[in-house]
Formats: structure tokens, C-alpha cells, sequence
């Protein structure tokens, strides 16, 4: 048998109906075939990333809040005040903070990254959010920091995002992809129609500017992309390549996962989607990657929120799979489902 067909034979053979646990049963099967182990192991060293940056787009007046809270909230995690920390501690996972292009220099500190490409990026209603260096150095630093995660133990990877404009830019991303701007476009924090309008005119003004080519992955970064999501991009990449799982947060991290996947679609074997995020083009892009999120709390934060609140989901279906008894070992008597599943 594969290593496939071993897992869900001993999924099939636990002491409960066939499939009757339904996603739970999928995500033990999926942590197995990454860990290439009929019985996959629990995780020893969970952490989330939080890449942060600036985005120039925030001068169309398309979000709620002043670009200074982009640096005050790496602040904020590093002062272990903000939710992501919260949920962090609840299941044992460390938060570090990725300076991928904030406006601000900041002291070193143990849990913060500094791996800034650029002090924000420009507005890309008026031209390239960045160069197609700029874009290659985002997704090598990506790399860099997944690699050394890996390399100092963590075995569970998670992503986060903050910086004051992200989803516009994730939306003008999307866009880019091909993607209907109505069917994406929302808020991120609570604006009023005007500066949804204004949101929706600068994502349509970007990619009548810039043209970005949807085939060209690096293209699309390069203009109309930020920093943050081109590190989170690599980084999924890499993570993927040392068989690492990696759990997507929301629709900012969700647009590096997509610009991830248009350059390896074999990210996809490693990735799980933690949550669906409240904000609508979360639900259109995963439905066309035919991905399902694990929670659905309503949820429109950021910061790795959902991505870490799934894991002790994550947890439990490897506990399943590794603590449930046999029909066998508890000599319980089969049913006639298991002559079906067979």
C-alpha cells in the first residue's frame, strides 16, 4: 500500500464510523503525508510570523487608520499586548514580528525580524509599488527567515500580517490574478462608502497604470504587491520545500499563499487555511484554490489570529489518529461501513 492508502486504512479502522469525523480526518491525513509518517507526529515548536510593513496605497485615503499603526502595533507585539499574543500563549506558540518594510527603524529585540526590503512601499495607483528587485529580495528574505525557523526546530508554522493598507493591496493583487474586483472588494477595518469607493477606484486605477501580467507572478509583485506579502510569499515556498506545514491566516496572507502558489502549486500539499476571514475575497480565492478553512469565527483581524486559534484543531486530529484505539486493539466489532470504505 502507499503511504496514503496506509493512513486512511488506519483512519478507516479507529473505533468509530467511516469518515465520521468528517475535515478532522482530511487534516491528520494531510499532516501525515507531509511528515511521511503513517502516524504523524505531534508538533514540538509552533510559532507565527507576523510580517509587517507599509504600502504607499494608504494616500488614496482607503483605510480607517493613519499609517503610524503600522509601526506602534510591532510595538504592540513586542510588548505582548495585542491578540495575536493572547491567542499565542493559549496554544503554546511563539509570535515573531517580521519588519518587511515599516516606515520606522526599530532596536533589535529577540522576537523581531528585520528583514526591510524598503521603508513602505510607493502607491501603485500611480505607478510600480516596487522594483522587480525589490520583489526578488522580498521573496529570497522569505525564504531566509522560513529556513531558519526550520533549521532552530519549529515544526509548525504559522502567518501573520499587519501593516495599515494590506488589503487593498492584497485586493489590487487579486485583482491582478484575474479575479473580479466586485467580488473581492470589501473592508478591511470599518470604512464608509467613500473610501470603499476610493479603494475600489485605486486598485482599478493600479491595474489600468501598471498592467500587471497575470502569468508573471514576480510581474503582479512587483506592481501592485507590498513587501509583507512578497516575504510571505517565500516563505510559504520555503517552508513547503523543507516539508514543513505552514497554516494561512487570512485574506492578506492568503494573497501571498495565491502568489505563492501561481510560482509552485505544490505549496498547496502543505498548507492549511486556519480560518475564513469575514472580509468576502477571503472566501472567493480560497473556493477557486478548492481549499477549506478549519474555522469560521467571523473573524477580520489579521496578525495570525485564525491561523493560530485552528492550530489545537490541528492537534486534535493527530491526537485522533495517534490515541484512538483499533476495532482491533479494543476488540470492538466492524460494520458493514468498513466493507464500503473498502
Amino acid at each position: 500500500m502507499t503511504l496514503r492508502e496506509k493512513v486512511i486504512h488506519r483512519l478507516n479502522n479507529l473505533t468509530k464510523p467511516v469518515g465520521s469525523l468528517g475535515y478532522l480526518e482530511e487534516i491528520a491525513l494531510k499532516i501525515a503525508l507531509i511528515q511521511e509518517k503513517e502516524i504523524p507526529e505531534l508538533f514540538k515548536d509552533k510559532r507565527v510570523y507576523v510580517f509587517v510593513s507599509d504600502h504607499g496605497i494608504v494616500e488614496e485615503n482607503v483605510s480607517a487608520y493613519p499609517k503610524e499603526v503600522t509601526y506602534q502595533m510591532v510595538f504592540n507585539f513586542l510588548n505582548k499586548g495585542a491578540a495575536i499574543n493572547v491567542f499565542s500563549n493559549h496554544v503554546d506558540a511563539n509570535v515573531y514580528v517580521v519588519d518587511a518594510g515599516v516606515d520606522y527603524d526599530f532596536e533589535d529585540h529577540p522576537f523581531l525580524i528585520k528583514k526591510k526590503v524598503g521603508y513602505g512601499t510607493k502607491n501603485f495607483s500611480k505607478g510600480p509599488a516596487m522594483t522587480k528587485d525589490e520583489a526578488l529580495l522580498s521573496i529570497n528574505y522569505g525564504r531566509q527567515i522560513a529556513n531558519d525557523a526550520i533549521e532552530s526546530g519549529a515544526d509548525l508554522l504559522a502567518i501573520g500580517d499587519m501593516g495599515i493598507g494590506n488589503t487593498t493591496t492584497a485586493t489590487a493583487m487579486a485583482a491582478a490574478f484575474g479575479y473580479n474586483i466586485d467580488d473581492i472588494l470589501d473592508i478591511g477595518t470599518p470604512i464608509d462608502n467613500e473610501r470603499l469607493k476610493n479603494k475600489k477606484k485605486a486598485v482599478e486605477r493600479a491595474i489600468e497604470i501598471n498592467k500587471p501580467d497575470k502569468n508573471d507572478a514576480l510581474d503582479v509583485l512587483a506592481k501592485v504587491g507590498s513587501y509583507c506579502i512578497g516575504e510571505m510569499a517565500g516563505f510559504i515556498l520555503q517552508a513547503a520545500e523543507k516539508r514543513v506545514p505552514v497554516v494561512i491566516d487570512g485574506f492578506p496572507t492568503t494573497a501571498g499563499f495565491l502568489l505563492a502558489y501561481k510560482m509552485d502549486e505544490k505549496v498547496k500539499e502543505y498548507a492549511l487555511f486556519g480560518h475564513k476571514s469575514k472580509v468576502k475575497g477571503h472566501k472567493v480565492i480560497m473556493d477557486s484554490l478548492g481549499v477549506r478553512p478549519i474555522l469560521d469565527l467571523d473573524m477580520r483581524l489579521g496578525e495570525g489570529t485564525g491561523a493560530v486559534l485552528s492550530m489545537p484543531i490541528i492537534e486534535a486530529a493527530i491526537k485522533m489518529i495517534r490515541e484512538m484505539a483499533t476495532f482491533e486493539s479494543a476488540n470492538v466489532s466492524k460494520g458493514v461501513d468498513q466493507e464500503v470504505a473498502r
